[in-house]
């Protein structure tokens, strides 16, 4: 899952940053409102918590420029303030929730799962192609031999395998809706880990495997499948 984080104390942003990644959170971090804005209008995200005082333009400010594009992504708000009349405002913005700094971590992760699971709440929560199936709540994979809990950014490239099954993505996918756009990592990374999940569908007994289409991208097929 995909988030974007706006915030300008960077002290804070990266200890934000750490214990979201540190629970299989993909994070793309920004320190004012005007890149918050365009991250937000130029990339897809599961969910983006905006603070309210940042440089260059507010976060009300980009909450509604985001709201006028037809933008619904999930929004939490961070600020300082704690007056009623501010909460309306975000809220009558197109906010989802709102968290007064400061705040205990563990509240702020059990808004962003509250939020964003209201957006899916029509999406299946248990993932199944061929004979395997992906619980994205506890991120086990099942198969008929065994079940394995994925860590990380391989349970969020299999779920994005397994929402997209038989479709081919590019590389360039992968990296920046799992490693963001500021990453420096190399684009063989993508290779690593996918050779690492094809070990662990073949581990569970899965019937299904990651394929390669040369110079194109990645899907999931059914080893029996002819398609």
């Amino acid at each position: 899952m995909r988030l974007l984080l706006a915030e300008d104390e960077e002290e804070l942003s990266r200890a934000l940053v750490t214990m979201l990644k540190h629970n299989n959170y993909s994070v793309d971090a920004v320190y004012n409102g005007e890149d918050a804005l365009d991250y937000l209008l130029n990339a897809e995200y599961d969910g983006a918590i905006l603070d309210i005082m940042m440089p260059k333009l507010d976060g009300i400010s980009v909450l509604r420029k985001v709201r006028a594009e037809g933008n619904s992504v999930p929004v939490l708000m961070l600020t300082a303030k704690a007056e009623i009349d501010d909460r309306v405002t975000g809220l009558d913005a197109g906010a989802d929730d709102y968290l007064t700094k400061p705040f205990a971590m563990k509240e702020l992760l059990a808004r962003i799962r509250a939020m964003t699971r209201r957006k899916s709440e029509t999406s299946d929560n248990v993932l199944s192609f061929g004979n395997i199936s992906l619980d994205r709540a506890s991120f086990e994979l099942k198969g008929p031999k065994e079940t394995v809990k994925l860590a990380g950014k391989e349970f969020q490239m299999l779920e994005m395998l397994m929402v997209n099954p038989r479709q081919v993505i590019p590389g360039d996918t992968f990296m920046e809706k799992i490693w963001g756009f500021d990453s420096d990592a190399d684009n063989n990374v993508v290779w690593v880990y996918l050779s690492n999940l094809r070990k662990r569908l073949s581990g569970v007994g899965g019937n299904v495997s990651v394929k390669a289409s040369r110079g194109v991208g990645y899907f999931l097929a059914i080893e029996d499948d002819k398609g």
